[in-house]
């Protein structure tokens, strides 16, 4: 009853976590901020549903395969990310501040 109760528990907040991310994704105002909200959302919401899983299990072969796949993710996951955001960076996108703030003119 109490694993159960905890499974739900973890499998609840890594659906809520999962969803500000994409909340996030659709309301944050440049690139690299979207790129942050998705990357940070999805470790956590991977690590509380994997776990959320594994409670659910019989701590057997299929908790060791959900802890592979925990570890996959969260060695990919964030390289992924910032892999994105530095193409995007290195192909010449700049953040929004940088946008927003006055160009500087010689005035020689």
């Amino acid at each position: 009853m109490i694993l159960e109760t905890l499974s739900t528990l973890f499998l609840v907040l890594g659906a809520f976590f999962s969803f500000t991310g994409v909340i996030g994704l659709f309301k944050f105002p440049d690139f690299f901020t979207r790129v942050h909200a998705a990357s940070v959302t999805d470790s956590i919401a991977t690590i509380l549903i994997i776990f959320g899983l594994i409670l659910r299990t019989d701590f057997g072969l299929v908790a060791v395969k959900l802890l592979f796949i925990l570890i996959f993710m969260l060695l990919t996951s964030p390289t992924a990310s910032h892999a994105l955001a530095k193409s995007a960076r290195h192909g010449g996108l700049l953040t929004l501040a940088e946008t927003r703030a006055p160009k500087k003119e010689d005035n020689d």
